[in-house]
């Protein structure tokens, strides 16, 4: 797959790498878009947080977590980054963990997916993530909301315009 790549450009505008996520133009909602820097100024994740909800909290948080970045490491039932956020943002304090967590193949056009299931102790979340080649993790989180394989045809590379300052 095509975005399945890093990014070549000397210098990046914002992630050195490929966001991959649903274009804000398909969402009938609110977007927000939040980098996680290291010390260095390198970013160490993206996550876009999609509200559907008028502003009373998003309804999915996608991440793209570069290898290496801290927010990947998390322990055997601790929630991923973005679960996390998803709830942060909602204003939920529910004391969350992974219950288990299960590998389905997902066919992508002519491509593999392995997607990896996470179930958790809060059945209104679902959540799912995914390697891509280039070794960003990708993980969505949906609030009230299951994740389908029809979700994963609506990813795509987001332009890196977006992440520009100005």
């Amino acid at each position: 797959m095509s975005f399945l790549r890093r990014r070549s450009a000397p210098t990046p505008a914002g992630p050195d790498f490929d966001v991959l996520a649903m274009d804000p133009g398909d969402w009938p909602g609110n977007l927000g878009a939040g980098l996680l820097p290291a010390p260095d100024g390198s970013c160490q994740g993206v996550f876009l947080r999609y509200d559907l909800f008028g502003g009373r909290g998003p309804a999915m948080v996608i991440g793209n977590l570069p290898e290496g970045s801290p927010a990947r490491e998390t322990g055997d039932k601790d929630v991923p980054f973005e679960v996390a956020q998803l709830l942060l943002a909602l204003e939920n304090d529910e004391d969350i963990e992974v219950v288990e967590t299960e590998d389905v193949p997902v066919m992508q056009g002519d491509n593999l997916l392995i997607v990896r299931r996470v179930k958790l102790s809060e059945s209104r979340i679902s959540c799912v993530q995914f390697d891509r080649s280039d070794n960003v993790l990708v993980t969505i989180a949906a609030w009230d909301r299951p994740i389908t394989d029809d979700l994963y045809a609506l990813l795509k590379p987001l332009p890196a315009e977006l992440f520009q300052q100005g």
